[in-house]
């Protein structure tokens, strides 16, 4: 019979069950326990199952490529940084206002740590969100114009509630990259979430950009609904004594 219940299992792909039915047989057999018992115990071993198995295909497809959390962020050596308002933010109720961040700092001040930070706390409470360097993301659009697979890409950035844009700063752009990150921010403006880290003021942005019309109204975009966070303090890539390395690059 325990064989007939694996085979049965095993068509219906209910891995979390398959995992624990033999010990949770042997269990209702040694305590007599009720059969409505024993089928809330599976049900419950295949929810979890579920979720963290959902929970690490949100991982790997954000592709964080530091280890960093908000718990290991070191606020005490960063006092351009509010932690209670950094708190406030892992709280996500920024991503149900459809509200965008703005990190702006010079480099090694925390803005990469902060960023990824929030993205993993996003992804552990079930949204779906993707980490890129500004650079590279601005490649993958310009190869999908080569490719003709442009609104496919586009359709699923939008999809995704929180994007991080890390390092939009001195960058080497083709017109059709910028016209393509514009368009990107025009569609996820007011639907989605994103998270953008950057060494340059807004007033800087022209110069990235050379396109002041399409700055004008991106940047009208996202201050609308912004929280626009400046952090003026020390970099944190020198290690403090008796640490082996620094914690956030950016």
């Amino acid at each position: 019979m325990n064989e007939r219940l694996h085979e049965l299992l095993a068509k219906l792909r209910l891995k979390g069950m398959a995992a624990v039915i033999d010990r949770e047989i042997q269990r209702a057999e040694k305590e007599g326990t009720p059969v409505s018992e024993v089928i809330s115990r599976l049900l419950l071993e295949e929810q979890t199952y579920r979720q963290n198995r959902s929970l690490l295909y949100r991982l790997q497809g954000a592709k964080i490529p530091w280890d960093w959390t908000l718990k290991t962020f070191p606020f005490e050596r960063q006092p351009g940084v509010n932690k209670a308002q950094i708190n406030e933010l892992a709280g996500l109720a920024f991503i149900e206002r459809k509200e965008n961040i703005i990190l702006i700092g010079e480099p090694g001040t925390g803005k990469s740590g902060i960023a990824i930070g929030i993205l993993r706390q996003a992804l552990l409470s079930g949204y779906r969100g993707r980490f890129y360097n500004a650079q590279d993301l601005m490649d993958e659009l310009y190869a999908s114009l080569a490719d003709r697979s442009s609104a496919k890409l586009m359709k699923h950035l939008c999809r995704l509630d929180l994007v991080v844009i890390d390092e939009l700063g001195y960058l080497s752009l083709k017109p059709e990259q910028a016209n393509a990150f514009f368009k990107l921010m025009g569609e996820r403006y007011g639907k989605r979430s994103s998270i953008i880290t950057t060494n340059l003021d807004y007033p800087a942005w022209y110069d990235l950009f050379q396109k002041k019309n399409l700055v004008d109204a991106l940047l009208d975009r996202l201050n609308h609904h912004c929280i626009t966070i400046r952090i003026d303090g020390p970099s944190l890539r020198t290690p403090t004594h008796g640490e082996g390395k620094p914690h956030p690059k950016s």
